[in-house]
């Protein structure tokens, strides 16, 4: 019988696997493979990723993380990395941030992401995407009023407008 933390490992290792999976079925690939996730703004509908030299902050929807920078891509242009999340992020944020792993694809300037949160508070995997960002657009995040700039992901922070936008 497995325990139940090693369920949720081997229930994340799938569900990762499986959407960076069906991202790759896409025929288009750069010329030139990148060797890093670019840093920069990535943006889509109610999804963004803002990338600086230290720390990639992804929101999705309501919701938003951080995982650490520089991100390396391996051969097929694809990364998972460990990160922390935090759920509960609108109207207010209630925390803690829970750890969280990030998987993603990259197919030219497009970026496919999963992430897979194990909310320890509910007791359960709770996984995000995959959404597609595409580089150099401006994140249209709908609603939600939540931090934007790398570094302002704290409750209780004062937003920065830079990279995502609130409509």
């Amino acid at each position: 019988m497995l325990s139940p933390r090693r369920g949720i490992a081997l229930a994340l290792f799938a569900v990762l696997a499986g959407a960076v999976g069906l991202a790759t079925c896409d025929s288009e690939s750069p010329v030139e493979p990148a060797t890093e996730l670019a840093g920069g703004t990535w943006g889509g509908d109610r999804a963004g990723v803002l990338v600086s030299d230290s720390v990639a902050h992804v929101h999705v929807g309501c919701t938003y993380g951080d995982f650490p920078a520089p991100i390396a891509l391996d051969a097929d242009s694809r990364f998972s990395v460990s990160g922390q999340y935090l759920l509960r992020a609108y109207p207010i944020a209630i925390g803690p941030p829970l750890p969280a792993q990030f998987a993603g694809v990259v197919h030219g300037n497009e970026l496919v992401l999963t992430v897979a949160v194990n909310d320890t508070v509910e007791k359960k995997l709770v996984v995000l995407g995959p959404v597609t960002v595409v580089f150099g657009r401006e994140a249209i995040m709908g609603p939600c009023p939540i931090c934007e700039k790398p570094g302002d992901a704290r409750p209780g922070s004062r937003p920065a407008r830079d990279g995502l936008k609130s409509m």
